[in-house]
């Protein structure tokens, strides 16, 4: 399939430092990527990059096979979603969507359709007329969303825009910008520092570090065979034991010792956490390192200086290359 946007090699410095390093990907037309990583890694500056706020250092950009590295932001047929949403509070949720295509000089009747259809789009039909201050988080997320969909793009790059949300408002919109991408088959650049938000909505993910990927590939792939410690340990928690990554998951605790293939290690318990869905439970081994296992909120059952056995099944370790 042939893609919609494609880095060659591309770098940014901004003086002697280089923010990010020779960075090639390539996404396909209606695709959900989510570039992530902590911060500082760099993954906001590729979506600058992308979007033509900053100037790539060396390398090409390339929209639907078209070098774009000249053009200008607004001559780029990509828009973006800011992370603080960027609305303008003078203006009704109808001027703020209406803002790009009145800048355009669209005729009336296509900017009447086009907003029309946005906002029955993002569920904001019968708010037009409201202020942003008049919106809750979730709605203003939505006009923002609105204002970005309404022009068009080949690509909707969206910067860390569910941070400003409660975490429960979270989850919801998460759900909602899914389904929203699957309806308008736009291709969404996704940058988040959050695994989870990657892990639930991305069809690829990016890890990047130090300005640099890591590693490309679906959520499945990536967080069940990483090719290095950074990744394993970044999307999620893993257990170190020598060489061998293994996650809480796939830890088992028993009183009797597991029948072999199983891998097996005499333990005491240190402790537990609730985390409502799950317990975590804490494990020593004699070597002195600290194992957790995950278990579902009714299988905890072992006390604090209990003895035990922790086993896993080789078939769920993970043996990053790095």
């Amino acid at each position: 399939m042939t893609s919609i946007l494609e880095l060659r090699s591309v770098s940014k410095n901004f003086g002697s430092y280089q923010a990010v390093h020779d960075i090639s990907l390539s996404v396909r037309p209606g695709e959900f990527y989510a570039l992530l990583g902590p911060s500082g890694c760099g993954k906001t500056t590729t979506l600058r990059l992308i979007a033509g706020f900053d100037d790539a250092s060396s390398g090409d950009i390339l929209v639907s096979g078209e070098r774009i590295n000249h053009l200008r932001p607004y001559e780029r047929n990509v828009s973006t979603v800011f992370q603080s949403y960027a609305l303008f509070p003078h203006l009704t949720v109808r001027r703020n969507v209406e803002f790009g295509l009145r800048r355009k000089r669209v005729p009336e009747a296509e900017v009447r359709r086009r907003t029309a259809d946005v906002f029955d789009l993002v569920h904001l039909t019968g708010k037009e007329d409201r202020f942003p201050s008049e919106l809750s988080g979730g709605e203003r997320q939505r006009v923002a969303l609105a204002r970005s969909l309404v022009l068009e793009p080949a690509i909707l790059l969206l910067d860390e825009p569910l941070s400003a949300l409660d975490p429960n408002l979270r989850k919801q919109v998460r759900s909602e910008l899914k389904a929203l991408q699957r309806r308008t088959a736009v291709t969404f650049i996704f940058v988040t520092h959050d695994q989870e938000e990657a892990l639930s909505m991305s069809d690829t993910m990016a890890v990047m570090h130090k300005g640099r990927l890591e590693q490309i590939g679906t959520p499945r792939h990536l967080y069940l065979e990483p090719q290095t410690r950074f990744v394993a340990g970044f999307l999620g928690t893993v257990n170190w034991i020598g060489p061998v990554g293994v996650r809480p998951e796939a830890i088992r605790i028993s009183r009797q010792q597991p029948e072999l293939p199983a891998r097996a290690a005499p333990a005491v318990i240190q402790g537990a956490t609730f985390l409502g869905s799950s317990v975590h439970v804490e494990a020593r081994l004699a070597t002195g390192e600290t194992i957790v296992s995950e278990f579902s909120r009714l299988d905890s059952g072992f006390e604090e200086g209990e003895a035990v056995h922790v086993w896993w099944n080789p078939a769920d370790e993970l043996r990053p290359a790095s």
